[in-house]
């Protein structure tokens, strides 16, 4: 792409050559963030929980873009012991970014572990893209330039962390353990940044959030999402606000494509944060307070033990 045009969502520049992993890349904002690296001409891997729902993706993209290079890759994120092979599944000698992306969303208000005993929700959307970074960084760090994008969440905005209480034993409410697993997963993602900087690393680690972004605004992919018309029409006047998934994934295609966004920057949409092309915005202030990343990340160390942080 020349220097001196803008960057565009509809003019992406190509990628050729490149490896790209999308967690959680079988559906809504993965999904999407996943065809839209493909047509860079990028090998994208997607990681999935279910293989299932992994090979209609691998069709929808195929059929969109012709000639993608993409596979899928069984990756669960809350089963911590499988990480280590699934990263090795991916029979790759570098990998160009991944895009943690992947999360459990729920609202039953009975608590639920993973199989390690973690709550699921902090479990899977933190500790989990936690270890795998760093089963991750020896592929990261073959590549001249790769990245970490790390994908939050607006309602992570509203949220403050409680360290005392970090997998919801106490007063567990499905909305709040939500938002602050995917704020946990957001402060890793700036500490990632200031750590990989201290070991003289080449890998950057970026944060973004998708702003809002709706089912009933997202156009049609069959057999990963089908809009009906109903839909589409009950959800126009949203559109005024929000967005659909397919644009909820600008801001991690750009993290991952374009040389002008730094490491420890956050991204998100530019209209109030909740749609429109990515922008880079200022970094929220509950992930600027470098004593609270530093009790967290000790706190996932010791949950998972490992650190992506120690580079070998």
């Amino acid at each position: 792409m020349p220097s001196h045009l803008p960057w565009s969502v509809r003019r992406l520049p190509d990628a050729g050559g490149r490896v790209f992993l999308v967690t959680g890349g079988n559906a809504g904002i993965g999904y999407f963030t996943a065809e839209q690296l493909s047509a860079t001409g990028a090998a994208v891997v997607l990681g999935s929980r279910r293989p299932d729902r992994a090979e209609g993706a691998l069709a929808s993209i195929s059929a969109r873009v012709p000639g993608a290079s993409v596979r899928a890759v069984r990756l669960d994120l809350a089963d911590l012991p499988s990480l280590e092979a699934a990263v090795r599944s991916l029979e790759t000698d570098r990998l160009d970014a991944v895009v943690l992306n992947a999360g459990a969303a729920l609202d039953d208000p009975r608590r639920r572990e993973t199989g390690d005993g973690h709550e699921l929700m902090f479990g899977t959307n933190h500790l989990g893209h936690f270890a795998l970074t760093h089963w991750l960084m020896p592929l990261l760090s073959a590549a001249p330039d790769a990245r970490v994008v790390t994908v939050g969440s607006f309602a992570a905005k509203s949220e403050r962390l409680d360290l005392d209480d970090p997998q919801s034993r106490h007063d567990y409410r499905a909305k709040r353990a939500y938002g602050r697993s995917k704020l946990a997963q957001m402060c890793f993602g700036i500490e990632l940044e200031r750590r990989l900087r201290g070991a003289g690393s080449t890998v950057t680690s970026v944060v973004v959030h998708p702003g809002g972004a709706l089912d009933s605004l997202t156009p049609s992919r069959p057999p990963v999402h089908v809009r009906t018309v109903g839909a589409r029409l009950s959800a126009a006047p949203a559109g005024v606000l929000v967005q659909g998934k397919d644009a909820g994934a600008w801001p991690s295609v750009r993290a991952v494509l374009d040389p002008g966004v730094g490491g420890g920057e956050l991204w998100g949409p530019r209209v109030f944060g909740l749609r429109g092309e990515p922008r880079r915005e200022a970094v929220w202030s509950q992930l600027a307070d470098p004593s609270v990343a530093a009790r967290l990340w000790r706190t996932s160390r010791d949950l998972t033990g490992v650190d992506p942080g120690v580079l070998s």
